[in-house]
């Protein structure tokens, strides 16, 4: 037996409707061209499907097994096409992010949370990068977007600027290096220097600072929250280097000194790397759009 969508609907509206003429006008078909259809799919199933004696048209045993079905499978249908226009009108999606930025979950969450306000149906989930390579996952669209601050020239992906931001430097107040204006290289020599848990190539202060002055500082101490590295350095156990959106609150504490990196500073951007093909994709402006609000944000406090 070969049902399609229409016989299912056709079922339901002469359920409905409770005759020929009224579920033509619904369906938007003619009466003759409905009772052939009712003909047809009686001839397939080998049974009568509705009782016609009967005012108003009600369904025989064989049509309310029917009826069930297409009260079971239509509504699913209509799910799935209302998600298919959501997904061409760029409504819905997934937006899957990888952070190749370890202080960049405090700056991106703000972000997240707007955007979840006005794109309730995208999917949103959140990786570290920097556990696994991100910008590859990205081509082979195991995520959607990639918070970077190392560019590359890589088919189909584009980077798109967010913003810029410096390296600072943190210390406690008592520390003999806070009586310095900028802090350079060779200041690191010998410290006790605290990072995240993350190779030292991807860290701003080695890969644009330490290693090419040849400078190794005497301990490094790795530590997984923004929270406890600052309380590390409050405490003297150690100094660091922050994204400047992460240390905005203690600038104005007195238990920490920040101080630029050289006397320049070390000024770097973050990116968010997408693929092309997603580069129209409304929820995805949105986000870039948001992002830049929320870096606006913090360079303003």
């Amino acid at each position: 037996m070969h049902i399609e969508f229409r016989h299912l609907r056709t079922i339901k509206a002469i359920h409905e409707c409770g005759g020929l003429a009224r579920a033509a006008d619904q369906l938007n078909i003619t009466q003759s061209a409905l009772s052939h259809q009712i003909k047809g799919l009686e001839d397939q199933a080998g049974v009568e499907l509705f009782l016609r004696r009967s005012k108003p048209m009600k369904l025989s045993a064989a049509g309310l097994r029917l009826l069930r079905l297409a009260e079971q499978i239509l509504p699913q249908v209509e799910a799935m096409q209302e998600e298919f226009s959501s997904l061409r009108a760029g409504r819905t999606g997934r937006m899957h992010i990888a952070i190749e930025c370890h202080a960049c979950f405090e700056w991106l969450f703000p972000v997240l949370e707007a955007f979840r306000k006005s794109w309730s149906d995208v999917d949103v989930d959140i990786r570290p990068g920097l556990a696994f390579d991100a910008l590859p996952a990205l081509q082979k669209e195991e995520v959607d977007l990639v918070v970077s601050s190392d560019p590359e020239n890589l088919p189909g992906v584009e980077f798109i600027e967010l913003f810029d931001y410096q390296a600072v430097f943190v210390a406690a107040s008592s520390h003999p290096l806070a009586e310095k204006p900028f802090i350079d290289a060779e200041d690191f020599r010998g410290q006790t220097l605290i990072t995240y848990p993350v190779e030292r190539t991807r860290l701003d202060l080695f890969s644009q600072l330490l290693i090419p002055a040849r400078v190794e500082p005497a301990t490094i101490r790795q530590v997984e929250l923004t929270a406890v590295i600052l309380l590390l350095v409050a405490s003297n156990r150690g100094i660091s280097v922050l994204p400047d959106w992460v240390v905005r609150e203690v600038k104005y504490n007195s238990d920490y000194v920040t101080r630029p990196l050289t006397k320049d500073g070390i000024t770097r951007s973050l990116y968010a790397a997408v693929r092309s093909d997603d580069l129209e994709k409304p929820f995805v402006q949105e986000l870039v759009k948001l992002a830049r609000t929320e870096a606006r944000k913090l360079q303003l406090q």
